[in-house]
């Protein structure tokens, strides 16, 4: 899959310095992966969950939440929001345009 884009973990793991490890794992395990499906996914990540257009992964032991539009047809994974448990749970995340 090709992650677009990487830098928004770099921009996340240098305010959390602590999340550096678990994104950087996320990314590894994401660019060698050719999912075709939510259900393959799962196989990797299986707390993964769809909430509207997204999928959301649960990052660093349950600690951070990764939201990205995955498009199996064309093998992108768009990173539209990286949060910490607390952000996520305000869901300011869901106003995002691409959320519905």
């Amino acid at each position: 899959m090709h992650v677009i884009t990487r830098s928004r973990l770099t921009e996340f793991w240098k305010k959390h310095p602590e999340s550096k490890t678990s994104m950087l794992l996320w990314y590894k395990l994401t660019v060698i992966a050719n999912w075709q499906n939510f259900v393959e996914l799962r196989e990797v990540f299986p707390s993964a969950d769809r909430v509207g257009n997204f999928t959301v992964f649960n990052v660093g032991g349950n600690k951070y939440r990764l939201i990205a539009l995955v498009d199996y047809t064309y093998q992108k994974i768009f990173i539209r929001n990286i949060l910490t448990h607390p952000d996520y749970d305000r869901d300011n995340w869901k106003k995002d345009n691409w959320y519905g």
